[in-house]
């Protein structure tokens, strides 16, 4: 059925990465605030809607190019399940209604979510063909998610926050884009035209230097003014080795398990990742909150 193609089409296993809209309300500790939580997950909702509709418009944009490709060959418009009429209607459409959900919540959350979008159409059509700014892209796309779940709740979205949030984001996709080169195995320029232009031995050192700036800006907020004021205690420091297994579990994944061409999937996937988070954030919880 061309609703369950649809469905499909929207990649509900990325909405994961929209769980980030979450981390400024924990860390201006009002998660356990029933209004601001419920504005929050409403906020995480549009963001589906609307990362959703990016995805099904790139199935569109990208249908020819993605069946060379041995995995996202499958995808409903690539295969031929979804009818391209379609999926160039639905995109629009549901874009459309994410924005008009966004304004009912706030307008500067709407105007973030507008700009996700702009983001998203401009890497689609320009950047995501362009070394080094096409990881750069997506990186913006995780800030604005940070930055519209800060407005939506209305708080400031810490420095410190936006800092950590890139250096993962161009972490997670520079290693997206080594799991591709390895995957096509000489044929990278054919699907993506940008991968001609990385190596795996340029997206190494990219990937160390992301990785260890990532620990280095978590660290050294843990121990900072700003979270010591905040929080009352420097007691986040104990935090951080939950970060460093995150990390170099995720480098273990992408090196011995050529995976990492999908995060969210890996992280719903690899049990030791799931309970690794899941760990950092009962501990950040408890620190944050009991203190």
């Amino acid at each position: 059925m061309i609703a369950i193609a649809i469905m499909r089409s929207l990649r509900p296993h990325q909405w994961t990465k929209n769980l980030i809209l979450f981390a400024p309300l924990i860390f201006s500790r009002r998660l356990f605030d029933i209004d601001s939580t419920l504005i929050c997950l409403a906020a995480t909702a549009v963001f589906c809607a609307t990362s959703g509709a990016v995805y099904l418009w790139n199935d569109v944009q990208d249908r020819e190019r993605d069946r060379e490709h041995p995995v996202k060959r499958m995808r409903p418009v690539a295969s031929g399940e979804l009818p391209v009429k379609a999926a160039a209607t639905a995109a629009p459409a549901l874009a459309a209604v994410a924005i008009g959900a966004a304004l009912m919540l706030d307008v500067r959350f709407a105007a973030l979510a507008a700009a996700y979008l702009i983001n998203n159409i401009v890497y689609s059509t320009l950047l995501k063909h362009v070394v080094i700014l096409d990881v750069g892209s997506i990186a913006l796309g995780f800030v604005l998610r940070v930055l519209a779940g800060a407005a939506v709740i209305h708080v400031e979205a810490s420095p410190w926050l936006i800092m950590c949030t890139i250096l993962l984001a161009c972490f997670l996709g520079f290693a997206k884009r080594r799991h591709e080169i390895v995957l096509l195995d000489g044929s990278d320029g054919d699907h993506r035209r940008v991968l001609a232009d990385y190596s795996e031995y340029l997206l190494d050192q990219m990937i160390m230097i992301t990785a260890a700036s990532t620990v280095m800006s978590y660290a050294l907020y843990t121990v900072s003014d700003k979270a010591i004021d905040s929080f009352g205690t420097t007691n986040l420091i104990y935090t951080v080795p939950f970060v460093l297994y995150g990390l170099f579990r995720y480098l273990y994944l992408v090196h011995k398990r050529n995976k990492g061409g999908s995060p969210s999937r890996l992280l719903l996937t690899d049990a030791a990742l799931l309970i690794d988070v899941a760990l950092w954030l009962a501990a950040c919880c408890v620190i944050v909150y009991l203190n």
